[in-house]
Parts: C-alpha cells; structure tokens; sequence
C-alpha cells in the first residue's frame, strides 16, 4: 500500500503556491513515499532545486510542469482568444526532460500571452517519454464534462491517448468543491468509455490543512487585494494540502486502480539529468595547432616572452602546473573564449578591468591578458581559483567599461549566436520584513503599524522570523500584542521564502554551445524599456552543477573615469598615457592618498578611509592592497594595529618563525585567505590543493573536513618542529579569521584600480577632475567636486556658450562645461 503525489505546486508557481521544495520532501519522506513530483504552474525554475534535494533525501523526482494550453496555433493572433486549459506533463526519460525543456521554453518565447502557452500541434512535437494527466477542473476535458459536451471530451481523450500512447491518464479529484462532485462520476464514466486508465491526485498548494488561509493571503498578495475583499479570487476549500496516503485513500475508496496507477506512473520514470560533459560554446583554434592544449600553451609561453624579461624556472613551473590542471579539467575552451571577448572588447576601445576575484591568482589569465596582476610578484595563489582536488567550473568575472559593458554582450550574441546566449533569471523572495508588511497590507492594517513591527526586526544578514523572535524580545512582545498581529506572525511564518517575483541578474550572460533550449529551460522577461529578454530559468547557483558556461559582465564606472580622463589628456596636452602600465611606484600618488585627498578614487573615497590612509601614509603597492581588504566590517578592528605596526609604533611579531614569510607585508597581521594558505602549505606541509580546501572549510564551517585536515596540519607543523601549544593557537585563529578573511587576488585587482585613479589625478589633476564631473548626475556631488577642485587650484569656469562643451572640459587648464548643472558652476566661480 503506498500512493505518491503527482500534482504539487511549490513555492516556483509565483504567489499561488506555498509547497515549499524542501519541506515538501522531508513530508514525503515522512510519509513513506517513495516518489514526489513538482507541477508548476507554466514553468520549471525551481526543477534543479526540487531534484538535487530530492536525490539527497532518497526520494525519487518526478520532474512535471502544469502547463498552459490552447487550442489555437500560437502564431494566429486568434489563439490570443482561445481558452489556457491546464495540463500536466511528467518527464519519464532524459528524453521526456528535454522535451519538458522545449515546451516550457516555446510557451514562454513564443505563446506568452498573460501566461506561457503551448499549443496542441506544439505538444504532439514534444510528446516522447511523457506522461500526461488531464489536470484539475481547469483542464480541457473536466471543463468540456461541464459545459455538457461530452462528445468532445471524447474526442479530447482521443487526442491526448494518440498523443501519449499508454502514458495518458485521467486525473479524479476531491477537495470538496461543488464542480468536482458534479464532474467526478463523468470522468469516471468517460474513463470507463474510452478505456482510459484513472489517476487520484490532489492540487497541492500549500502542505498543510491549516496553512489554507495563509494560502488564502497568499492569493490576495499576487492579485493586489486585501482579505476583506469579498469581490477577489478565492479557493473555496481548504483541501489543497499534501495529505497523508490514509487521507487520500478516503477519497475514491471504490477505485483502488487509481491509486495503484501513482505508483505505477512513479515507477515508469526513470529520469536521471546527464549534465556530465561541460557545456562550452564551440571555439576554433589556428589549424597549425593539433587541440585547445597545445593552442593555449602557446600563447602563454608566447606572452611570458614579452611579459618577462626572462622566463625562469619558477615562471615555468608555474605556467606548466596551471596548464596541466586547467588540462585534467577540460577547461581549455573556457580561457580561450574569455581571451576572445577580452581582445574583442579592446579592439573596440572598451576598457577592461585589471581582474577581480581568484582568476587575478592564475599566471595563465595573466598571460592571456585576462588579467593585469601578476601573480608571482604578489603571492597570489592558482588553487584559490582552480583547486585540481576539487573539479567545479571556473569563475571568471570581467569589468567593463560601464557604457561599453552592452558592446560585449553584443559582440557574444554575434558570434554564438542570439539563440545561443541569455541572461539569468533571479528570484525575489518574501522574507522576513516583506512577508510582515505584505500581509498586514492584506489584512488592511496602515502601513504605519507594519513598518513599526519591522523595525524591530533585526537587520541582520539572512535574518528569519524564526531569528528574529529569538533576537528581538520587542519583537517577540509586539506580535503577541493582540490577535490581529498573531495572525499577521501565522500566516507570515507560512508564507516567509516563498518567491514573489523574478527579475534578471545584473550582469550574468549564459553562452551554450547552440540552442539554449536544448539544454535549459527559457523564459522571457520585459523590461521597463520594453525590450524582451530571454532568460535561463535555472538560476545562477545551478548553472555550474550543470556545467554550462556563465559569466559575469559587470559594468565599473571607475573604467569609465579612466578611459574619459586619458581622453581628455590626449585632447588637451596631446599626451598618450599607457595607464594600464603605470609605474606602481609612482610617490606622487601615494603622496596624494597619504593626504586623504582620495574624492573620486576607487575604493577610498569614504571619510573613514581618508582618515586611515592619511594616519598610514601608504608608500608601497602592498598597503593598498591591505587597505581594500581591512576596511571593512570585522577586519576594520586591526586597521590601527596595521598602521602601528607598520610605522613602529607596535611590535611586528609573528607566532612562528615559520608564519612570517606569509605575513611579512602585512607587518604580521593576517589579513588575506591566501595568508592561511601559505602557512598550511610551508608550515604544515599541505599541498597547494589541500591549503585551499582547508580555507574553503574555515569560511563554511565544514567541521568535518576541518578536522580531518587539522590532523595533516598538525602532524607537518610537528614535524617542522613547531610547538602544540602554537600550533594550536594558529589553528584557533584560523577559525576567528574565517569570519572577516578577504581574497588577496580581488584586493590586489582593485587596488591597482585605485591606484591607477590616483595616478591620474596626481598628474593630470585638471583631465581627471574634468572627467569626473561630466560622469556624475547627483547635483549635490557635483558641488564637492566644484569645492574640491578650488582646493586643488583648478579654475572652474563659468560656461560660454561660444567655447563651452555638453560636458565638463579641459580649456587651458581650466574646467568648463554647458550644462543644465551651470548654474553650480557660476556660482562657484564668484566665490571669493
């Protein structure tokens, strides 16, 4: 005896399902099912989710979607009359998963009208290794029963058998509403007519009985109303729960096949998702070169040429190591297509960033101009960005130049293709404040109160209800005030996570080796410009588990500033100036930010960084990078211990002779992820993969790894002859650390961005203020820089219309502008 749920709407039917994936699972396995499906409503995005928490807790996944039909082909406008009918759909095979794939993308880049549809000629194209289930009430055939057509729900059943053979089943349903009741026997009769075999199911929206009028608030939040609205949409019954197997039972006790057929249909499926292989875009290499590897090798041995004045033996180990992992990895393609879209960008005078995150530790993206730091010089390790024990897809974010940023995405779409390329979508969620102020709108409370109730919830990172009723007496008080706020708490802790909307990731680009929809999932989404934008409706989290290629094109205001200023030295002073080779040495900016005169420079305009840089008069690239990853919360407490250090006025101390080699330029101070991982590896005799776990470990709290590493550690500290009690208290630290530890390759990619503004503004101080001027909007800001170009000595003129510019520019050493902002100017000008 068991029954499994076949129909169930998670938390992925937008503001109409309140099934939350993971709950749902520990409730199956709680109730000794051996199966569950996810149905939602015209979609799949929560598919990868449902499935790996599935597979983890045991249970088998029935992937589904309840889908949006018409009768109408989808490019005859007429269709746009036609009515959605409602119609399940469960992948039996990777087949029937593919297939799920082009219908749910189709319905949304072709047939979206209000909803994503499909029409009937769409689903016999896609139909292999599906199984079909007639819906709910809202499906074509009960709908046909009820309107007395029987003829052609005979003929609809015809259909769907034809197009499913043997994998079509009619759905039987009772959640006591008065439409079911008159509906139910005519099913049956039509089952029995057609010999069509029956399926029970249930249309779970919410988990629990109880939770019903949570749903009910649920359903007021997505169509804008409030609960006292007696003219809204409304479920009436308070049985679209995931019910027990006993409770089901009681619903059809005559007709034991239907049961018997969840079963059945669970034990039919066998979809296991193949995302094995990785899934790049094709790229070419020169014919001269035999794969990817041997094209790769040499262009970096090619670029060492001119990169180095001499290839050493430590450069070639390095580069040679790089290759064989990126080699094992098969990850070959990926650097050659970032390499593309680099050189592509600075042929078309798009400014790129120097690197940011890990990929700045590889001496591979460094020769394939990648990347601008070199990783040697800065002790910048490769296994923070590829470990070869741990094989994941790279992560190799760019910055562009911020209005060039949308010339890379075009040049991506030409030569893959626009089929080929998507953004990624995004979920936005209720949480814990939202959640309060969403459901006290519907239960007319003013907004006033909600916003008195969420002040008292705690603004901290992940913060739940749960948390905060624990963290906040005031809050934990306020909500027991009365009845009307304990209700707004029950159905807030019921309705809390739950997806409210979807939006698109600010900067991902998804490229796939063809159509995209041969392998995800699309949808589409308008913009406020009204632009539609095709998505992936997998998010950015899963994409790597499915091995597809994702990048972040991010745009960065600062290359902006950078590119508008050299611009303009060339324009006024007829000066070429290479600032991506800018001497790292330069005093007269470190001059410049060890004065605090840091407004409009990367990273250390705050007034808290003005005074820290100008108490530790930074003269060496290496404090920049440390300034980038102390100021910030948690660090920031051993900004003045740094300083101290570094000027004398603290002693430089070091737990062990061995830890100063990682810790020397920071003065002692562990500052970096890499810092740990240097001491693990020439400390305690971890390789460079193992050091990198270990940090990986510290900063996700995985006790078990941690402690399985700890014995490695501390038998090669021992062996090194390093005392227990300093080994432990080495060890004790790491775990402290973890909480405000920062990646040094990111640190030392952003400090030379700031850097190079300073630079800039040292020498060229008129270009430079010039050009920031004409990049900023607010009115307010603009006004400190007019202030602080008077401090610098620079006239800012007043504008002329004979002379003047659209933007702020440079006329013999002076600034000018025509711009609706003159006003600001004028008035500074007169300033005595």
């Amino acid at each position: 005896m068991t029954f499994v749920h076949l129909h169930n709407h998670t938390q992925y039917s937008l503001l109409d399902g309140a099934c939350r994936v993971d709950k749902m699972i520990a409730m199956a396995k709680e109730y000794g099912m051996p199966a569950v499906a996810m149905t939602d409503h015209g979609n799949m995005f929560g598919t990868i989710d449902f499935y790996t928490r599935a597979k983890k807790e045991g249970i088998k996944p029935i992937i589904g979607i309840e889908t949006y039909i018409v009768n109408g082909e989808l490019d005859d406008p007429e269709s746009k009359r036609d009515v959605r009918h409602h119609l399940v759909l469960l992948a039996k095979s990777l087949k029937g998963y593919k297939n799920l794939i082009k219908l749910s993308s189709y319905a949304y880049l072709d047939g979206f009208y209000y909803k994503p549809r499909i029409s009937k000629s769409l689903l016999q194209k896609y139909s292999e290794d599906i199984i079909c289930l007639s819906a709910c009430l809202k499906g074509e055939i009960p709908q046909l029963l009820l309107k007395g057509k029987e003829n052609e729900a005979k003929t609809a059943v015809e259909f769907f058998k034809e197009t499913f053979p043997d994998r079509f089943y009619l759905e039987i349903q009772d959640h006591g509403i008065d439409e079911e009741r008159i509906v139910q026997p005519m099913i049956i009769k039509l089952a029995e007519e057609t010999n069509t075999p029956l399926v029970v199911t249930n249309d779970c929206h919410y988990l629990k009985k109880e939770d019903a009028d949570a749903h009910d608030v649920l359903l007021c939040i997505q169509t804008g109303k409030s609960l006292s609205d007696t003219n809204r949409m409304k479920y009436n019954t308070n049985q679209l729960y995931f019910k027990t197997e006993e409770e089901m039972r009681k619903l059809f006790p005559q007709h034991e096949e239907a049961y018997a057929n969840t079963l059945k249909i669970a034990d039919e499926i066998d979809c296991e998702l193949d995302y094995n292989d990785f899934l790049f875009p094709h790229i070419d290499h020169p014919p001269e070169f035999t794969d990817h590897s041997e094209y790769l090798k040499h262009l970096c041995y090619t670029s060492a040429k001119t990169r180095y004045p001499e290839i050493t033996e430590e450069i070639k180990q390095r580069i040679d190591y790089e290759l064989s992992v990126i080699h094992k990895m098969g990850y070959e393609a990926y650097f050659l297509i970032v390499k593309d879209f680099i050189d592509a960008a600075r042929r078309m005078d798009v400014p790129v960033g120097p690197g940011r995150g890990s990929a700045v530790g590889s001496i591979v993206s460094y020769l394939l101009g990648i990347t601008q730091i070199e990783p040697l010089k800065y002790g910048l390790f490769f296994e923070r960005f590829l470990n070869p024990d741990r094989i994941g897809m790279p992560d190799i974010d760019i910055d562009f130049c911020a209005e060039g940023r949308s010339k890379i995405i075009d040049y991506v779409i030409e030569k893959y293709g626009r089929e080929s390329v998507a953004q990624i979508i995004t979920f936005g969620t209720l949480g814990a404040k939202s959640v309060i102020k969403d459901v006290a709108r519907v239960l007319d409370l003013p907004a006033s109160v909600a916003n008195e109730i969420t002040k008292l919830i705690p603004s901290t990172p992940k913060i739940t209800l749960d948390k905060a009723l624990k963290q906040s007496k005031e809050f934990a008080a306020k909500m027991a005030e009365d009845d009307m706020k304990a209700s707004i708490l029950t159905y807030s802790l019921v309705l809390e996570g739950l997806v409210r909307q979807i939006g698109i990731h600010a900067a991902g680009v998804v490229i796939g080796p063809s159509d995209l929809s041969n392998y995800v999932p699309l949808a589409s989404n308008n913009q406020k410009n009204g632009e539609l934008s095709v998505l992936v409706q997998y998010e950015g989290r899963w994409l790597d588990d499915l091995k597809m290629l994702k990048m972040d094109f991010l745009g960065l205001k600062t290359l902006t500033l950078i590119k508008k200023t050299v611009d303009l030295i060339k324009k006024s002073q007829g000066i070429d100036v290479d600032i991506d080779n800018a001497d790292i040495t330069d005093q007269k900016s470190y001059e410049l930010l060890s004065n605090g005169q840091t407004d409009g420079i990367f990273q250390f305009e705050s007034d808290g960084m003005k005074k820290y840089l100008c108490a530790l008069k930074p003269n060496v690239f290496e404090d920049l990078i440390a300034m980038v990853a102390l100021y910030r919360p948690g660090p920031m407490q051993f900004i003045d211990s740094f300083i101290n250090r570094k000027h004398g006025r603290e002693p430089i101390t070091f737990a062990h002779p061995l830890t100063e080699n990682a810790l020397r330029e920071t003065y002692g101070v562990t500052v970096y992820q890499e810092q740990v991982m240097q001491i693990a590896r020439e400390m305690g005799g971890l390789s460079g993969a193992e050091a990198d776990t270990l940090r990986k470990a510290i900063s996700k709290k995985k006790l078990k790894t941690m402690e399985m590493l700890k014995v490695k550690f501390v038998e090669g500290s021992s062996q090194n002859g390093v005392a227990p009690h300093i080994i432990e208290k080495i060890w004790s630290d790491w775990l402290d650390f973890a909480n405000y530890a920062f990646n040094k390759s990111h640190a030392a990619a952003y400090a030379y961005v700031s850097f190079q503004t300073a630079y800039l503004k040292a020498h060229y101080p008129v270009e430079f203020m010039a050009a920031l001027l004409s990049l900023e909007q607010d009115p307010t800001k603009i006004t400190n820089f007019i202030d602080e170009c008077k401090s610098m000595g620079i006239e800012v003129l007043p504008p002329n219309i004979n002379t003047s510019d659209s933007e702020f520019e440079v006329q013999s050493s002076k600034i000018c502008s025509y711009r609706n902002c003159s006003g600001l100017c004028l008035r500074h000008s007169n300033r005595k």
